[in-house]
């Protein structure tokens, strides 16, 4: 490798800083990244979720359905450069039913921000993603959001997060109040104090201190609260965890920051600290071995698929996560999969919805690939060799449902929506072994219906009918010879849009029977 190349690549590494954002529905996620982007010169406007008279929509919430409903039910991809560092923020849909797409996601982030409602602590859906966060090793850093709201005590949160999560905390700051009586937050690595001013808390003063004794607090905070707060932080100094920067790097210490996105608070304080803290893009597995981002042959995986971005031109970008090497437009690399090479002509970052051509990526960024229908959700890209990265999870759909479309002229655009939707990993497709041919979709929760509904109606202008079945379970089947008359009670066989066959089964003692009845049949949670 060239000198040159080799310094670039660590100088450009270096700056990189790529992070997901984690929670449960309406924890304010949506909210955070708004004002991260804010900080970063972004975007200039914050558009609350909520405030749709306006028709000023959040930033990250780009699809029609997401601003009717206020939630985000897709991974957006926001860049933005601040203190010197290349931010690549993906906002993961907060809906349970969207877990497969933010676990796919999860893939392409170096670290994770889990976001904690106050007055919450842990809900179901932020344990799901902290888990396979924590299968992966990433650091985690906890940012407990909406302190302006009354809210359980701040050892009762930490408390919780390592009782529930099983991670040792330690709190960054520590806050003054909570509720209407929030005066501020104590930054215990700095020893400053960031205040609100005024009674609208509209401005932010931050002001150093000697430490938490200091009388200035005193003074800006009244007795009650620099007393509590004093009492507070001599508890967490003799039996708090101390910082450790290796823990921190290794997922076993999770730093918290206590903060109000809505207001700002708290958020400059957390990005600052964040962007020291977090680590640069690291290796990535691959069948032949961990792949360094500073090595110089370009490579990279698509975590995700998205059809029609832009409505008006209905076009399709696959998410291309950089693993190592240079990214120029125009280069050409192996298509590993498909066993040809293709020239990347018009690559893209984003800010949600709104994309400019660039010219040069490094290992970290996300990048969006115009995809005429040739990538899938996996797929490797590599320059002079045929790297295979091994980095996606897959998912056996709970809920199934038959398909059909309502007008038989609108076939054409039927079949081309589901071929779309399918590649997306918006919904699995099976289609019945027999006579008929039946098409059976699978998903992991109900709102993935709904999306594919409305996306069917609205993007290529067709009706459809889903049918529920009570088919609750799916094993792939590997074996010699199939035999589809096993299959008929309480389950059905049917094919995968790869010609696997796949069992559907209504309910466990139906599934277990069959096991038990084809003992040399293998029976598998994915895809073979």
């Amino acid at each position: 490798m060239s000198q040159t190349l080799r310094e670039e690549l660590k100088q450009e590494v270096a700056k990189r800083r790529t992070f997901a954002i984690i929670s449960h529905p309406d924890a304010g996620k949506t909210t955070l990244t708004e004002k991260l982007l804010l900080f970063g010169g972004a975007i200039h406007i914050a558009g609350s979720v909520k405030a749709r008279k306006a028709a000023r929509h959040a930033t990250s919430d780009w699809m029609e359905i997401e601003k009717q409903r206020g939630i985000s039910v897709t991974s957006s991809v926001m860049q933005f450069e601040y203190a010197g560092k290349h931010v690549n923020i993906l906002d993961t849909p907060g809906h349970q039913d969207f877990s497969e797409d933010t676990y796919r996601t999860l893939t392409a982030a170096d670290s994770a921000v889990m976001l904690i409602d106050v007055a919450k602590g842990v809900e179901a859906q932020t344990i799901k993603l902290f888990q396979v966060c924590a299968k992966r090793g990433i650091p985690i850093f906890t940012f407990i959001n909406k302190l302006d709201r009354e809210g359980q005590n701040p050892f009762e949160l930490l408390e919780e997060i390592e009782r529930v999560l099983g991670i040792r905390s330690v709190p960054m700051n520590w806050p003054i109040g909570m509720g209407r009586e929030l005066s501020g937050v104590y930054d215990r690595m700095k020893n400053q104090v960031e205040l609100f001013q005024g009674t609208d808390h509209s401005t932010i003063e931050v002001r150093p201190v000697a430490d938490y004794n200091d009388p200035r607090i005193r003074e800006m905070a009244g007795d009650y609260l620099a007393d509590q707060l004093a009492q507070d932080l001599e508890l967490l100094d003799v039996a708090g965890d101390p910082f450790d920067y290796e823990k921190v790097l290794a997922g076993q210490l999770t730093p918290v920051f206590f903060g109000s996105a809505v207001n700002n608070f708290g958020v400059q304080t957390f990005l600052e600290n964040f962007l020291q803290l977090a680590p640069e893009p690291t290796s990535r597995q691959s069948t032949s071995g961990p792949v360094e981002p500073d090595q110089e042959k370009f490579s990279g995986y698509i975590f995700k698929i998205q059809a029609n971005m832009n409505p008006a031109h209905r076009d399709r970008l696959a998410f291309l996560r950089i693993c190592s090497g240079k990214f120029q437009r125009g280069m050409s690399v192996r298509h590993v999969r498909a066993g040809k090479d293709i020239k990347l002509a018009q690559p893209q970052q984003f800010l949600a919805q709104d994309r400019e051509i660039i010219d040069t990526a490094y290992p970290g960024d996300i990048i969006g690939l115009f995809d005429p229908g040739i990538f899938r959700i996996g797929d490797s890209l590599s320059e002079g060799s045929s790297i295979v990265f091994d980095e996606l999870p897959t998912f056996s759909p709970e809920i199934f449902s038959k398909v059909s479309v309502k007008n038989a002229l609108k076939q054409k655009q039927y079949l081309k929506g589901l071929d779309q939707l399918t590649e997306e990993g918006m919904v699995q497709v099976f289609t019945s072994v027999g006579v008929f041919e039946d098409t059976y979709l699978g998903v992991v929760g109900q709102l993935q219906f709904d999306v594919f509904e409305y996306r069917m109606k609205n993007e290529y202008g067709v009706d459809i009918q889903l049918a529920r079945t009570t088919f609750q379970f799916a094993r792939w089947i590997v074996a010699d010879k199939v035999d589809p008359t096993k299959f008929r009670i309480n389950s059905t066989l049917v094919k995968d849009k790869n010609d696997n066959y796949v069992a559907l089964f209504e309910n466990e003692y139906a599934m277990r029977t069959a096991m038990e009845r084809m003992p040399e049949v293998k029976f598998l949670e994915t895809a073979p």
